[in-house]
């Protein structure tokens, strides 16, 4: 009898300390959805960090603003015109300024100057750039034809007995800007001005000009 009794299993009872494997496996999912909801988090700022300086970038540097022009001089190169002459040249000096915070580069371009309507010379605009926030002296020579700019001969003596002779000067520059020198942008100008020159003596009476520039 006691042998047998001595070779009955026993069975010992669980510790109070013990947890069940559940809740691990609870606390587990609780960190694994903590973890999600952390990185959520931080994407979310993320997005609304990248978004807040695409729109100050926006703002501040792709953001085109307009050029400014303004007609310094005009004067006769070369011969004094005559109607003997097929063609004299005008040149017409401007400053302009660029307000936008890069540095505008273009290529050659056309000008073209205007009498009363009538289409009477062109010059061509040299490569250049203008640096951001800065400005540039333009130096157009403008081809004038002799028999358009005549062609209202009524028109132009009364405008020389008046001393003065109204002209419109318009370009259209097609460039690049560089953001941070690596994003290239198309970008236009366009320049319209309208000039009252004193003849003979050349000097600038009054100007108006309007600039706009796209990309």
């Amino acid at each position: 009898m006691a042998s047998q009794a001595c070779s009955l299993p026993i069975h010992t009872a669980p510790s109070p300390n013990a947890k069940p494997l559940d809740d691990d496996d609870l606390r587990l999912r609780r960190r694994r959805r903590r973890c999600r909801c952390i990185c959520a988090l931080v994407t979310l700022v993320v997005l609304l960090l990248l978004g807040v300086t695409l729109l100050v970038l926006f703002l501040t540097v792709l953001r085109v603003r307009d050029p400014s022009t303004r007609v310094l001089s005009a004067r006769f190169v070369g011969p004094v015109p005559s109607l003997a002459q097929p063609n004299f040249t005008v040149q017409l000096t401007a400053a302009v300024h660029n307000p936008n915070r890069v540095t505008f580069s273009y290529a050659s371009a056309t000008a073209e100057l205007w009498y009363r309507g009538t289409h009477v010379g062109d010059a061509q605009v040299d490569p250049g750039r203008i640096p951001g926030r800065g400005d540039e002296t333009v130096q157009l020579d403008m081809t004038v034809l002799t028999a358009s700019f005549t062609k209202d001969m009524a028109q132009l003596i009364k405008d020389i007995e008046a001393g003065t002779l109204p002209l419109d000067a318009n370009a259209r520059i097609q460039g690049r800007v560089a953001i941070f020198g690596v994003f290239k942008l198309s970008v236009v100008a366009y320049s319209d001005c309208h000039v009252v020159v004193g003849f003979p003596s050349m000097d600038i009476r009054s100007q108006e000009c309007h600039d706009h520039a796209k990309l």
